[in-house]
């Protein structure tokens, strides 16, 4: 079929090209409005009993749940002057009420709380009008010129705002990652191919992938929530994975140009080989990514979304319109070579093949050594703690970053930390009997085990709230054990309680992730079993491969906990560390890692299952593939570290971690695993890595997807020392 296809290419090289371009035209004049429809934030679960909360009191007590936080500043005067209330005052009165429904100020509420300890400084708590976060940020740019009082320092926070800055610092972070990650990643593909007009090509796969899977996300924004975090993901992830497609489809071609085929039969090859492992990493990655959508969280949903449009239109890419494009170039793709042809080495020679027979002399030794630094690197993952992405997220530069320090260090900000209690009632909240009954509610739950009190804060139609006081940070895992302990208490008669505030909000997110967390292992578990046993036809080796990137993934999180949790290497990455961990970020990175790790494996598993299959010798399978696939395996990482290493730079601290850690994975996971660690666990396999029981090897046999169509030819085993 892959044979059939590339023909079939090479024949219509011409108009599948002009389709291309005109797909390229079209998907960049549509793509480039998906930023005007993607959402801030997705990191709660919608169908939480916080979220609920949340919906109620936006309802019945809007006041106490602002959209935006403004504080005004003044060096000399403090908010009792006259000055300073009025200069406050005028402005917050002079907002649209198409942009505002409501706003606080401390002359209204008489809250000390809203006053700094020094009394220079006050903020003003704003509900901006929209039924959703969009519409909010749109009522939020509608008013952030006009809310500047005169004389005094105006800093701009709170949810809305801090998520339109972020928005605005991750577009800004993308724009410079993409323009430092061509250039240096066409040095390197010159590099790699020795020529200017190969290097060339795997750069356009990843741009017809980006500009693609920027129409997509567009197209999906408009039948469901996107957070714009995904489009961090599209650009720097379609670019990657497309540069590793096409840096082995174009690497394939020439190797079969070498061998002295030309025009339709060197692209047939190709893609019949070549093809077929692109086609089966492709899919590895879309499935582990699909995985994301197993949570009720839109941020992670979008990042699935997002990151399966970009593998496969990578895929798509890199098996139709590169090979097309090849087919026109024909022996063309070598121009502009920036160095001599040198004579292919024969077999049993070479450095990467020599590595193997090194690695493959001590097995044991390397496999025990190997796996003990692995260990040892992931045990900072044991301490992990987790905690809520907010403004801390930003850089100190930016406005909502002030604001939460202001807040933190400035007011008592303590004094408004509360876990609340919204109650729908059976009857009138106002009325004596339930104001009886919410007295006694609010009783018991300030006697509850960790509480330093309870009232009634709220109570209007047949709503209510009792907001619950408590000492130590909301986000912790005592102030989680309050939460479940307040659910315990029983409500008045006929009454149903949902807890909100950010300790819920925590707790929520933490039993959605702990309760999907196993269906998504099992799911990705096996669909992956099944893909690599298809391609390698062993029912070994995709167990070995499924455990080596739990242990690849393990190692991962320690370094980031030790780095971003633990603070070691602020100073170097440029960043303030928050004591935790947002709780979303482990499992895209897991889903992530585990699909392109899986990618990798199957670049150099194919390969050596190729030679496997033609010279029937494991050990020397391992030293021909390994020298066949192992400087490719190295450029793909490398390459593909360049964009990612480009996000690290990122002033949001959540793109920070991501660049960081997907840096760290791709080369531990390339280095250690997969040329250290695989040729010496399959030594000590031997041929036992290739066994399946007969019926599944004649199923494999008929529908593997193999490296090439061709049968093999027999050849004498190639000796390997050891």
């Amino acid at each position: 079929m892959f044979e059939a296809l590339g023909r079939f290419l090479f024949r219509r090289r011409k108009p599948l090209l002009v389709l291309t371009l005109l797909f390229a035209v079209l998907s960049g004049l549509y793509g480039v409005g998906v930023f005007g429809d993607m959402k801030p934030g997705g990191f709660e679960n919608p169908g939480s009993d916080s979220r609920k909360a949340a919906q109620l009191a936006e309802r019945a007590f809007p006041q106490r749940s602002p959209d935006a936080v403004i504080v005004y500043r003044d060096t000399s005067r403090t908010v009792d002057d006259p000055a300073f209330q009025k200069s406050v005052t005028d402005t917050v009165q002079a907002l649209p009420k198409s942009s505002v429904t409501g706003y606080s100020t401390f002359w209204m509420t008489k809250m000390p709380a809203q006053v700094s300890h020094d009394r220079h400084a006050t903020y003003v708590a704003i509900n901006l009008r929209g039924g959703d976060d969009n519409a909010k940020e749109n009522s939020y740019k509608a008013i952030a010129d006009k809310l500047d009082a005169p004389g005094l320092t105006t800093e701009r926070g709170g949810p809305v705002p801090t998520g339109h800055q972020a928005s605005d610092e991750i577009g800004k972070d993308l724009g410079a990652a993409e323009g430092l990650s061509f250039p240096v990643l066409f040095i390197f593909l010159v590099v790699v191919f020795g020529g200017l007009a190969a290097a060339g090509l795997p750069l356009l796969v990843g741009g017809l992938s980006i500009v693609g899977s920027m129409a997509v996300l567009r197209v999906i924004a408009q039948f469901t929530d996107v957070s714009v975090f995904a489009m961090s993901l599209v650009s720097i992830l379609g670019l990657a994975v497309a540069i590793d497609y096409g840096l082995l489809i174009v690497s394939r071609y020439r190797e079969e140009l070498e061998r002295g085929h030309s025009g339709e039969e060197a692209v047939a090859r190709t893609v019949a080989t070549a093809g077929r492992t692109v086609m089966v990493s492709g899919i590895t990655v879309a499935v582990a990514l699909a995985g994301m959508t197993f949570f009720p969280f839109g941020f992670l949903k979008s990042m699935s979304y997002g990151g399966v449009a970009a593998v496969v239109l990578s895929v798509f890419f890199s098996i139709i319109a590169l090979p097309a494009m090849l087919g026109l170039l024909g022996s063309k793709v070598n121009a502009l070579s920036l160095r001599r042809n040198k004579a292919p080495r024969p077999e049993g020679q070479g450095a990467w093949y020599k590595l193997a027979q090194g690695l493959m002399r001590r097995p044991a030794l390397v496999t025990l050594g190997t796996l003990a630094v692995l260990l040892a690197l992931a045990t900072p993952f044991r301490n992990v703690e987790f905690g809520i992405s907010d403004a801390r997220q930003l850089p100190n530069s930016a406005e909502g970053r002030q604001v939460q320090n202001a807040l933190d260090k400035d007011f008592d900000s303590d004094a408004v930390k509360s876990i609340d209690s919204l109650l729908v009632l059976k009857s009138d909240a106002t009325s004596r009997e339930q104001g009886a009954a919410l007295q006694a509610y609010a009783e018991r739950l300030g006697h509850t085990e960790g509480a330093t009190g309870a009232k009634i804060s709220g109570a209007t139609g047949t709503t209510a709230r009792v907001s619950v006081t408590f000492d130590g940070p909301e986000v912790s895992g005592p102030a989680r054990d309050l939460v479940n302990r307040l659910k315990d208490v029983p409500p008045p008669a006929g009454a149903k309680a949902y807890f909100g505030g950010q300790t819920a909000v925590f707790d929520d997110t933490l039993d959605a992730l702990g309760t999907t967390l196993p269906w998504m292992l099992l799911y990705m578990a096996i669909a992956t079993y099944l893909l690599l046993f298809l391609s390698f036809g062993s029912v070994l080796l995709p167990l070995k491969a499924i455990l080596m990137n739990l242990l690849s993934l393990s190692t991962t999180f320690g370094v980031l906990v030790w780095i971003f949790q633990e603070g070691h290497l602020e100073g170097l990455i440029g960043f303030d560390s928050t004591g935790n961990i947002e709780p979303n970020m482990p499992i895209m990175l897991f889903a992530l890692i585990f699909g392109l790790s899986m990618d990798y494996e199957v670049f150099l598993v194919s390969r050596i299952r190729e030679q496997y299959d033609t010279l029937g010798d494991s050990t020397a399978a391992v030293a021909t593939g390994l020298q066949k696939i192992g400087r490719l395996i190295a450029s793909a990482a490398l390459l593909m570290c360049v964009p990612l290493a480009a996000m690290a730079t990122s002033g949001v601290l959540m793109m920070k971690l991501f660049g960081v850690g997907m840096v760290f994975a791709i080369l531990a996971d390339v280095a250690i695993v997969r040329i250290l660690l695989v040729p010496a666990v399959l030594k000590l396999m031997g041929r036992s890595a290739w066994w399946a029981p007969g019926p599944l090897a004649r199923f494999y046999g008929k529908f593997g997807i193999k490296e090439s169509d061709e049968a093999p030819e027999a050849k004498e085993p190639v000796p390997v020392a050891g």
